[in-house]
């Protein structure tokens, strides 16, 4: 299985990118990860919330294969302890998914039809954070993850 966390802007804080780093790193030794990120939408003065979501979604949409499996970062969307989501992954691969996309959108969330798209949502926190803060909350959870499905000691319960 192959897993890519699709964002939506650059992330510009030095702190944010050495974290994400951090992890990208560490996830190498046990899954082949992809993190890419769409450009930002230009001229949001001009456009409402409706047509930057709209935009967004066009260029998300774009790099979306039919046999992907989307999950999207939403705030509406399922909770997972660190092991339920160790577990949902395992699954995952048990079940031969190929390719799991996770998506963080962009400052108003998603348009409707990137939730027709996708496969299911999850949420990190009741809490709201910063999109460049969920990128580094989610790289550590998913390298958290793996280390708990390897029996490593980094998670403690």
């Amino acid at each position: 299985m192959k897993i890519t966390l699709l964002v939506v802007g650059k992330t510009e804080d030095k702190y944010l990118i050495e974290g994400i780093d951090k992890y990208l790193k560490r996830l190498k030794h046990y899954i082949g990860f992809n993190l890419l990120v769409i450009p930002d939408v230009k001229n949001t003065k001009n456009l409402t919330e409706a047509q930057q979501k709209t935009k967004e979604a066009e260029l998300i949409l774009k790099q979306l294969s039919n046999l992907d499996t989307v999950i999207l970062m939403d705030e509406k969307g399922k909770k997972y302890t660190s092991i339920l989501f160790s577990n949902y992954l395992n699954k995952q691969m048990i079940g031969s998914v190929q390719h799991l996309v996770f998506i963080i959108g962009g400052p108003y969330g998603f348009d409707e039809t990137v939730y027709q798209r996708a496969n299911g949502s999850m949420s990190l926190s009741d809490m709201t954070f910063s999109h460049q803060m969920v990128r580094l909350f989610f790289v550590e959870q998913l390298y958290r993850a793996f280390s708990i499905l390897k029996g490593e000691p980094y998670h403690h319960e």
